[in-house]
């Protein structure tokens, strides 16, 4: 199955259905647990401990996992027609319009992240860069980096804010005379999101990581674009590892971000469409 970009711009998602997001989410996870699972049983046969890989083993599983969403979101997306790199949410969008997305909801998660962080007393870092060895070696840290600010923001956000949120977006409910499905598809998004971390992340991490799957979807639905979605998230990555595992100096974050930015929209880029308007207008 291959993505094709579009010169036309339909609206995305359009033949897709409810049901096809909980199943690609089931399918795409057992997918993802089993192929990490033979990285980790190669891994072992070679001599690595299956309860603490090497870095590069679990790097694979990491990357292998993350395809599995991408493979989930184009198998159920071809069963209603033909792939389309709009209806995933590679659409161009103004630079106004999707830098405003992204401060915004940056903004907002980044505040309501550090209430939550002073009412909890969070502590900690995620498991998953110490797990790949960012402080082991330098080939370590680069395959990390490319992974954390690269492959998982551009992997995740086509599953989750691409394919599951444009599934869930089909829901017609209302409420009080008013349609509630987006907010509604936004919100178990966010859950589903979080939830996929698991293992990941400390326990205390999965709320923050719920409410930024929910601002991702509403920047989604605000610009009818992935890339600010993908841009936020890799942002995000790129600070999160730049700050609390690596503590660097803000010149190297800024590199870092700069430098996975811009591999995003080489990767990317040619799947984009014309740009359209936001939702609403």
């Amino acid at each position: 199955m291959t993505l094709h970009p579009t010169t036309e711009v339909p609206p995305d998602g359009s033949n897709w259905r409810p049901w096809m997001a909980p199943a690609a989410a089931i399918s795409a996870f057992a997918l993802g647990l089993f192929a990490a699972s033979i990285v980790a049983a190669i891994g072992g046969s070679r001599g690595t401990n299956a309860s603490n890989p090497t870095p590069a083993v679990a790097l694979i599983g990491s990357v292998v996992f993350d395809l599995s969403l991408v493979a989930a979101a184009l198998y159920f997306a071809r069963l209603r027609g033909p792939l389309r790199a709009s209806d995933f949410g590679y659409r161009r969008v103004s630079l106004r319009l999707g830098i405003g997305a992204v401060v915004a909801a940056g903004v907002i998660y980044y505040v309501v992240t550090a209430l939550y962080a002073t009412l909890t007393r969070l502590h900690g870092t995620e498991k998953l860069p110490s797990e790949l060895g960012v402080g082991k070696s330098t080939a370590a840290l680069v395959g990390a980096a490319v992974f954390v600010c690269v492959i998982a923001p551009i992997a995740e956000e086509t599953f989750f804010r691409g394919f599951f949120f444009g599934a869930l977006r089909r829901w017609r409910i209302t409420l009080a005379g008013r349609d509630v499905g987006t907010l509604l598809a936004a919100i178990v998004t966010g859950i589903v999101f979080g939830l996929a971390h698991v293992g990941s992340a400390p326990a205390q991490y999965l709320v923050p990581l719920a409410f930024l799957g929910f601002m991702l979807c509403l920047v989604r639905w605000r610009t009818r674009s992935l890339y600010p979605c993908i841009a936020l998230h890799s942002i995000n990555n790129s600070l999160a590892l730049g700050i609390n595992e690596l503590h660097w100096e803000a010149g190297e974050i800024f590199a870092l971000v700069a430098g996975s930015l811009l591999v995003i929209t080489a990767v990317t880029g040619p799947l984009s469409v014309p740009r359209t308007a936001p939702a609403g207008a």
